[in-house]
């Protein structure tokens, strides 16, 4: 959106660091919900720039709108997605299949990449908690450090929520920068790839040879799976693999002529939303009424598995309301000249911009929409290429990704998971995430000299 109230740059700016601030501390001493926080720092930054009060409820209601339009949908549908793969074992059997096929000595790399698949549709913590039984029972067999099994977990987790669709990192920032989904899952495969190896596979057995944990206290048995009780493997790929073929098809489409005659079918069945909705409907099917699922079971299934949307959907609409409001003040302007001026890359600054609020706020989430809010309102952006934007999309999701301490939920959960001390996690998961998010700045950065 194109400002049409211009804010004193020494007035924004200092306007800009109040309210950032105000957020920090809203969430973290007096550990108001982000969304409430999102929304007083928005005020005091519209307000405090001078932005009229017409102008700023008309910024809050658009962004929560305009954020929300793209984005909704494809939430959702991933959420019953994930339901549905997560109550049926599916991730199990993906984790099972994978952990036979490299063996024990590999288990590692088996779960890194069973987290990549899996956090395509499950949220992190979702996924987290779903998949650490299986690292912890290689624990009890090698007697090795959880830290070597449960690190590759993690940052495949991680990387494909930030990086490759139909996740909602990836999604959120990919929808605010007008990048065609197909592009995206290009790049943020071979990007996610890159990202558990290094801060994955690479770290774990660096960190796991130096730092010894042991198993949780609570963790008296991890529970055997029963295989018999699981859906085969095959199916479980070839229904996750539904929504991001079909995706890819309606891109691939656009360039190949011999395609023409079917591109219309493949444009509508590759809409993110339309394909999400055949996957759920597959996914409802073979892995819920096939599995021995009455309609009443499922039903609850989809039902539950769409309470945690509520608060990632009000965090997202927050962000997108600070980064309207910073549009609306003309911070596109500001910043676009700035970087002009140093000659910074666009990729570099989209990685610095995201790092820094998520240095400081913690919420990845935020990080992702705030930054890609600021990066959106440059006129100069929306010129770029479309792999340009995809290698940027990248480098946001990378810095909201990286710098992971004390103020982070994520943080906790796995130092309480673990039973690890904030030493010893910020030794381990903080500098994990820091791998992936840099591994992500990197990859933009040899991208987008391609694009």
């Amino acid at each position: 959106m194109s400002p049409a109230f211009i804010a004193d740059p020494q007035r924004l700016v200092i306007a800009a660091l109040c309210g950032v601030l105000l957020l920090l501390v809203l969430i973290v001493k007096f550990k108001l919900h982000p969304f409430i926080s999102l929304l007083i720092s928005a005020f005091v930054i519209g307000l405090g720039s001078g932005l009229p009060v017409p102008m700023l409820v008309s910024a809050v209601e658009e962004g929560a709108g305009q954020t929300l339009q793209g984005i909704i949908l494809l939430i959702g549908l991933g959420s019953m997605f994930g339901g549905i793969l997560e109550v049926s074992g599916g991730a199990q059997a993906v984790a099972q299949a994978l952990i036979k096929k490299f063996g024990e000595k590999r288990a590692g790399l088996a779960l890194g990449l069973t987290g990549l698949v899996v956090g395509i549709t499950v949220f992190f913590e979702a996924g987290v908690v779903i998949l650490i039984p299986l690292a912890f029972g290689l624990v009890k067999k090698t007697k090795r450090s959880t830290l070597y099994y449960v690190i590759p977990l993690l940052a495949g987790l991680a990387s494909a929520f930030a990086f490759i669709p139909p996740s909602a990192g990836s999604v959120l920032v990919a929808n605010l920068l007008g990048v065609d989904l197909g592009i995206m899952i290009v790049v943020g495969v071979i990007v996610g790839l890159m990202a558990l190896l290094v801060g994955g596979i690479f770290f774990s057995r660096f960190i796991g040879h130096r730092l010894h944990t042991t198993l949780p206290t609570n963790v008296l048995e991890v529970e055997e799976i029963d295989e018999s009780q699981l859906p085969s493997f095959k199916l479980v790929a070839t229904i996750i693999l539904i929504p991001l073929l079909l995706i890819l098809a309606s891109t691939v489409s656009v360039y190949l002529e011999g395609l023409r005659p079917i591109r219309p079918i493949l444009e509508f069945l590759g809409t993110p939303f339309v394909a999400l909705v055949i996957a759920v409907l597959s996914a409802v099917y073979l892995l819920g009424i096939k599995q021995g699922y009455n309609a009443e079971q499922v039903r609850k299934i989809l039902e539950r598995s769409l309470r945690p949307t509520g608060q990632i959907l009000l965090v997202i609409t927050g962000g997108g309301i600070i980064s309207f409001i910073l549009q609306a003040c003309g911070v596109g302007e500001l910043v676009g000249g700035l970087l002009e001026s140093s000659g910074l890359p666009y990729v570099l600054a989209a990685f610095l911009i995201a790092g820094f609020i998520r240095f400081s706020v913690g919420a990845a989430v935020v990080a992702m929409t705030m930054a890609a809010g600021i990066m959106a309102s440059m006129p100069a952006v929306m010129e770029l290429s479309p792999l340009y934007l995809a290698a940027m999309v990248c480098a946001i999701n990378g810095g909201a990704t990286a710098f992971s301490h004390f103020n982070d939920s994520g943080f906790w959960l796995v130092s309480s998971l673990l039973e690890i001390d904030e030493k010893t996690t910020l030794k381990s998961w903080t500098v994990m995430e820091t791998l992936i998010g840099v591994t992500g700045l990197v990859c933009a950065l040899v991208i987008s000299m391609f694009a």
